[in-house]
């Protein structure tokens, strides 16, 4: 376990990066973060942080779960992070990048919890059961750390890179839906940037939805009921830009967009 003092340090250092926009080195390097368990308390500190400052918990991130991702990054398994109220992005709005530092946009399934997965034993049947409905998502991933130059400590460290969220607005059973088989198009003001399909997202989504079950569960912060989940990417993230326009479709759920621009 990584010493006290530097998850302390490592935590103010990535509060801070994030507050300036101004990107910082890898964690693992400079505070010798070494271990999962070191990157997860350096989360845990900056989480209490902006709970204190009275922000609010609803729901979790899954990432990683895209081998396509996981090749871009250099790592082999998935990772949380928290999700805030004030990370959610109305459909079709527009972010301001001056207010991220490196943004990337990718393509995923988010679930909405009909109730909450307390059992560490559950099964992948009774997490679908759990689910109220689905959505389709963007997510805009974001790093503090400099270029991207990432660890799986590093990413885990901030908040496994979660910058903002962006929800569809339509709600769809998962009754006769095979989420494994749909499909994704993310499109740039008309022209294709991302491809991928449910499967990308650890075979299912809802597998990446049990995974995190049973994760969070052992640690002792189960899933609750209507906490959103975005259960990753199902194709290769890409990097905002100014004037870009994202629209994701997903086979059975519908579509969901996001724009960028500068307006500070």
């Amino acid at each position: 376990m990584s010493p006290p003092d530097n998850v302390s340090a490592a935590a103010a250092a990535l509060h801070a990066a994030r507050a300036s926009t101004i990107a910082i080195e890898p964690v693992s390097e400079s505070f010798a973060i070494r271990d999962l368990a070191g990157a997860y308390a350096v989360q845990d500190r900056n989480t209490d942080r902006k709970l204190a400052e009275g922000a609010r918990i609803v729901g979790r991130k899954i990432g990683l779960t895209s081998q396509a991702v996981q090749q871009q990054l250099g790592v082999d398994q998935p990772d949380y992070g928290v999700l805030f109220a004030d990370m959610a992005v109305a459909n079709a709005d527009e972010i301001d990048l001056a207010t991220m530092i490196a943004p990337r946009v990718e393509a995923e399934v988010a679930f909405v919890m009909a109730r909450g997965l307390p059992d560490p034993d559950v099964t992948p049947g009774e997490v679908e059961a759990a689910i109220a409905y689905a959505l389709p998502a963007i997510e805009v991933v974001d790093s503090a750390i400099r270029d991207w130059r990432i660890s799986l400590i590093d990413t885990v460290a901030d908040n496994a890179s979660c910058g903002r969220y962006v929800l569809g607005r339509t709600p769809v059973s998962l009754r006769g839906l095979d989420l494994r088989l749909c499909g994704m198009v993310m499109e740039d003001r008309g022209r294709t940037v991302s491809l991928g399909t449910g499967a990308a997202c650890l075979g299912h989504p809802v597998a990446a939805l049990h995974w995190l079950a049973r994760t969070m569960c052992a640690i002792g912060r189960p899933i609750g009921e209507g906490d959103v989940v975005l259960s990753g990417a199902l194709g290769p993230m890409v990097g905002a830009v100014d004037g870009a326009r994202y629209v994701a479709e997903i086979g059975g759920l519908g579509s969901v967009s996001v724009s960028f621009g500068r307006r500070t």
